[in-house]
């Protein structure tokens, strides 16, 4: 039912957007056919409209991957330049905490470490909605601001940089299933002490989970059931921690290779001085509103990086 959902979901908006254009194309008709101008305001809004939500689509259909539609932990670290870039890790996160609002995406910083005069030294932020990973994996890297410092009482010209990582949000509600059939259970005289019914009889437990070669004994339980009890548990605690640490592993290499946060390892550069750019290194575009991206306006950096991976992926 799930994937059923996850298919609507993805379906439903290439309907309405297939029917929306079949729309237009029938005021355009009619217009023509009454020579009717008045309609060309109404034709060239919707066309606009059309043109973003194919956009916003295309961009959609490069977000398969196994972890892109889930929620986001958003982590940012000032690098080199000191007080400067504690307040560029901030800047970074107002850049994406409007950039989930103009989203629809839940944003919440959960941790945080202030830099001594500003900003962060590092923060990191929950970021919750449907494909929020899938999105954000295009800002992993470092990130490099030039400007005037307003830091600085001389108004010299400042380089300041911050590393972005995004990983998914993977559910931690770890089901530990033991089949009967992976088990041997072994029962044996108790060695400790514990009284002379628990050196009598055979209380004492040991099990072995085959498929892992784990091996838990109990025998400080007065009853074979108890110390059975017992020794389920602690097996059942061992195996989560074992899935506990694939997890750890998958992410790690999720997160790729990681850099040093400073010159030569930027994956997008944004100056504020002496000229006014945004430029994405990977895909080579440039945007020149630069308050823009830095009120959140991210997506045709995105799409670009996430369209390209995706191109170097089928290859």
């Amino acid at each position: 039912m799930q994937k059923i959902s996850q298919l609507r979901e993805f379906i439903q908006p290439w309907d309405k957007l297939r029917q929306d254009v079949e729309d237009l194309g029938t005021l355009v008709e009619l217009g023509l056919e009454e020579a009717d101008d008045s309609v060309e305001p109404e034709i060239q809004t919707g066309l606009a409209a059309a043109r973003a939500a194919l956009g916003e689509l295309e961009l959609a259909t490069v977000l398969g991957g196994e972890h892109d539609q889930s929620n986001a932990i958003l982590s940012i670290n000032a690098g080199a330049g000191g007080t400067e870039a504690c307040d560029w890790a901030e800047m970074l996160l107002r850049m994406y905490s409007m950039w989930a609002e103009n989203h629809r995406l839940k944003f919440e910083v959960v941790d945080s470490l202030p830099g001594e005069s500003a900003g962060f030294r590092n923060v990191t932020a929950h970021v919750i909605g449907n494909h929020a990973y899938g999105y954000l994996k295009a800002e992993v890297g470092v990130h490099r601001l030039v400007r005037i410092s307003p830091f600085d009482a001389n108004r010299r010209r400042h380089t300041s940089f911050a590393a972005v990582d995004v990983v998914p949000e993977i559910d931690d509600s770890i089901e530990v299933d033991i089949k009967p059939d992976d088990l041997r259970v072994e029962t044996f005289r108790s060695s400790g002490a514990g009284g002379q019914h628990v050196n009598k009889t055979d209380s004492a437990v040991r099990i072995t989970h085959l498929p892992s070669g784990i091996v838990v004994s109990c025998q400080n339980e007065r009853s074979q059931h108890s110390n059975r009890r017992t020794a389920m548990s602690i097996l059942r605690a061992k195996l989560y921690e074992i899935e506990r640490q694939k997890r750890r592993d998958e992410i790690n290499a999720l997160r790729g290779d990681q850099q040093n946060i400073e010159w030569g390892n930027q994956i997008r550069s944004y100056v504020l001085q002496p000229y006014t750019m945004v430029k994405d290194h990977r895909t080579g575009v440039e945007i020149g509103n630069v308050i823009g991206v830095l009120n959140g306006d991210l997506d045709e950096l995105m799409r670009a990086h996430l369209q390209s991976s995706a191109g170097r992926e089928g290859e």
